[in-house]
C-alpha cells in the first residue's frame, strides 16, 4: 500500500488477522473439503479477517500505532491470532 492520504486528509490502514500456526482452523478445513468436493483437488485453506480502517493520523507511524492498539484491544485475540498492519 502507498503512503498517500485519504480525501479527508486522514490515513487508511488494513489490519489482517490470522489464526496462529498450530491453532485448528475448523472453517478452513470445511472450505478445503468443499473445494475438494467441487473438483479442485486437495488444498489447504486458512481463514482470516481483513479490517480496512480510515482514521485521522498525522503520519504513517501514528496511524500504524493507532491500528496496532485497535488490534491489540479488539480486532485480534492474542491467544489464538496474530495480525499484520499496512498503512496507506
Amino acid at each position: 500500500m502507498s503512503e498517500a492520504g485519504t480525501s479527508r486528509g486522514g490515513m487508511k490502514g488494513r489490519v489482517t488477522v490470522r489464526l496462529r500456526p498450530g491453532v485448528l482452523d475448523v472453517q478452513g478445513k470445511a472450505i478445503a473439503h468443499a473445494l475438494a468436493d467441487l473438483g479442485f483437488g486437495e488444498t489447504e485453506v486458512r481463514v482470516g479477517k481483513v479490517f480496512e480502517v480510515s482514521l485521522d493520523a498525522a503520519d504513517p507511524d501514528a496511524a500504524r500505532a493507532r491500528l496496532t492498539e485497535m488490534a491489540d484491544k479488539l480486532l485480534a485475540n492474542p491467544v489464538m491470532e496474530s495480525f499484520e498492519i499496512e498503512v496507506e
